[in-house]
């Protein structure tokens, strides 16, 4: 009997044992699933955050990606040498622009104010010899006409934004920058094509000489005061102050035509950086020609008594070309190519 019980008492037990083992059993192999997957997904989450930091990193690096797209740099998302030219043009070349617009036409007339123009030591004289041909006079008057227009729709456009705009408003604004634009494209075809043969036809007037030098010594005797008073340095047909603008005509304004039309012709296809390079180029041989426009006008119109009527009708005052050109009116006289105005 005793048996019997005890028997049954461990049977009991070991049923007992049994259950408990299977549902600690069942507790663990339902758990370890969940603790898996929980585990995994936090593994998941750490490498997306980490390739999402690394993808931003190579966007912001200018890295280019994968793309169904077709063409240059369709893969790239931030392109760096973009950002950092627009940083360079609008920190530096925008001021400096400005800074030499206003500071080249204040300094000249202050000058004036200060100076006076450079008159005629002997007065006119009456008698107008030939300067320039008809030619001459359409070639300078065509690329003058189309270089001030670019000067001014440029200015708008580079400037217009920092100056113009909080005046006007955005409705006024909108037309106004984009009728600049529009201009100033067209125009640069103008400009270009009349440039070329200004720096074919006159290149061989521009040629530096010694006597240039003294030229520049005396600042071209346009001083009327001191020791430069009076000062007429020798000159042929084209003063030094002539040719170096001319120089710089010809250099800044072959950078100027190329760069322009890197950017306006679309079909060129050009990668971002080669585009921002032209815009940087184009931009710094504006400021240089703008400058030296500023100081050609004052010297042509203000500056130098009688100087402007060789360009309105080709003819120059004989007592002007005696005084600013005595080198070449001695060799046209000496060679019998003096002509004067019936």
């Amino acid at each position: 009997m005793l048996n019997k019980q005890l028997n049954k008492s461990l049977r009991s037990l070991f049923a007992l044992l049994v259950l408990v083992m299977g549902l600690g059993l069942g507790s663990v192999m339902s758990a370890s699933p969940v603790h898996a997957s929980d585990q995994q997904s936090s593994q998941q989450q750490a490498k997306a955050q980490t390739s999402d930091a690394d993808l931003w990193r190579a966007v912001k690096a200018g890295d280019a990606g994968y793309t169904t797209a077709k063409g240059i740099d369709t893969g790239v998302l931030i392109n760096v040498a973009g950002n950092q030219g627009k940083e360079l043009r609008n920190q530096y070349l925008t001021p400096i622009m400005a800074l030499a617009v206003v500071g080249v036409f204040g300094a000249f007339l202050l000058f004036y104010l200060v100076n006076g123009p450079s008159k005629l030591s002997k007065g006119f004289s009456g008698k107008l010899v030939a300067r320039w041909s008809k030619a001459d006079l359409w070639i300078h008057w065509i690329m003058a006409s189309s270089c001030l227009t670019l000067m001014f729709t440029g200015l708008t456009i580079m400037l217009g934004k920092h100056v113009v705009q909080p005046m006007l408003g955005p409705d006024l604004w909108a037309p106004l920058i984009y009728g600049s634009k529009t201009i100033h494209d067209w125009a640069g075809p103008i400009f270009i094509a009349a440039w070329a043969v200004c720096v074919v036809k006159w290149m061989p007037l521009q040629t530096f000489k010694m006597y240039d030098l003294k030229w520049f010594l005396v600042v071209g005797g346009y001083i009327n005061f001191g020791p430069f008073k009076g000062k007429h340095p020798d000159s042929g047909f084209a003063n030094a102050g002539e040719k170096m603008w001319f120089w710089t005509l010809m250099l800044f304004g072959l950078f100027i035509s190329v760069s322009g039309i890197m950017l306006v012709l679309p079909g060129l296809d050009l990668p971002r950086e080669a585009s921002m390079g032209a815009l940087l180029i184009h931009s710094i041989s504006a400021i240089i020609l703008i400058a030296f426009t500023i100081v050609h006008i004052w010297m042509a119109t203000v500056l130098s008594e009688g100087g402007m009527e060789c360009m309105k009708s080709g003819y120059c005052d004989e007592n002007w070309a005696i005084q600013h050109h005595n080198l070449w009116y001695d060799e046209i006289k000496a060679n019998g190519n003096l002509k004067y105005k019936d």
